[in-house]
């Protein structure tokens, strides 16, 4: 795909909308409204739409627990997200998953997942399906450098490089496995570098710069649509919360938060990007963050005046029957 102002334009307002939606939702849980925890994506907004800029809406997706920003980048609409995320019955899942369950299955955004790396193993799974009906989609799993550590994901890639598998491996590094630096837990510091285990390509990117993210995901979307196999990208970004709610930062300073913000705001570094080539006016960024404030707010109202699930719900949906169980 050709970087155009069109696209760099999208890619800008994307970040705005997941940056304000993620403050909304902030707000919204301290006003006791988001059913139970939120972790935030600000500070990574580049990686998420850098990799789904290049991605059609058949292709499949598959995140983390920190997914709000995966699934308005793959297309989510921000008034059923944030309606998910307070439980009510019009959201994307009509209430029952929550903030770190948040799925589009309309759009192949098969959903977050409050356990660690659980989203390599079937993003493989989808990948081989699709090999196996011949279509040339292709899926993309998000993933924490702490699940680098676990089974699933040397499982997982070693089954996608063996079968040749349409899969893009993105592992969003952010320094930080919940509480701990990612140097006081791990022998390799590029998650990148173990991708020569699997004789796949392993790149490692800037993650707060959109354009980076965008131009090295190109390439290995490409490879995995055109019947390549697998790439794994690791993509350095940077948190500008804390891993989740009361979270008491104690492992990093106010100052290095503050400089990270300052230096590294992915939003910052694309509106410079397009700023430099006359892409976009002052008056053009204005507009595009009013029309993404007035989205987010109209989202909150949506989500406010929502109904709660029928009782009647509480039974479907799952793999056993509710009248079974009473």
């Amino acid at each position: 795909m050709s970087l155009t102002q069109e696209k760099c334009l999208k890619m800008y307002t994307d970040m705005w909308r997941i940056r304000l939606f993620e403050e909304e939702a902030n707000r919204q849980t301290n006003l006791g409204n988001v059913v139970g925890t939120l972790h935030m994506y600000c500070g990574e907004e580049a990686v998420a739409v850098g990799v789904c800029a290049n991605l059609r809406d058949d292709d499949y997706v598959l995140g983390t627990h920190r997914s709000h920003g995966h699934c308005i980048a793959k297309g989510a609409e921000s008034d059923k997200m944030m309606a998910e995320l307070f439980g009510k019955a019009t959201g994307t899942c009509k209430g029952k998953g929550g903030s770190m369950h948040v799925a589009d299955f309309s759009l192949n955004m098969l959903g977050a997942n409050g356990i660690v790396g659980a989203g390599i193993g079937p993003t493989t799974g989808t990948a081989l399906a699709s090999k196996i009906r011949g279509t040339d989609q292709v899926s993309v799993c998000f993933f924490g450098d702490g699940a680098a550590a676990r089974g699933t994901f040397h499982e997982a890639i070693a089954m996608g490089s063996l079968w040749q598998l349409p899969v893009v491996y993105v592992c969003e590094n952010n320094g930080y496995q919940q509480w701990v630096p990612r140097k006081n837990v791990a022998v390799v510091d590029s998650v990148a570098d173990m991708a020569g285990s699997y004789s796949i390509p392993g790149v490692s990117v800037n993650g707060q710069d959109a354009i980076e993210v965008y131009e090295v995901i190109a390439e290995a979307v490409a490879r995995a649509r055109s019947g390549g196999g697998p790439s794994l990208i690791e993509a350095r970004t940077y948190r500008f919360y804390g891993h989740s709610l009361g979270d008491e930062q104690q492992y990093r300073t106010e100052e290095e938060v503050e400089e990270r913000k300052l230096n590294a705001d992915p939003i910052n570094i694309l509106r410079d990007f397009m700023t430099e080539r006359n892409w976009l006016s002052s008056a053009d960024d204005d507009q595009v963050q009013q029309r993404a404030g007035d989205e987010i707010t109209r989202a909150a109202k949506f989500a406010e005046e929502s109904p709660w699930p029928e009782m009647g719900e509480v039974g479907t949906d799952v793999l056993f029957d509710a009248k079974e169980v009473a």
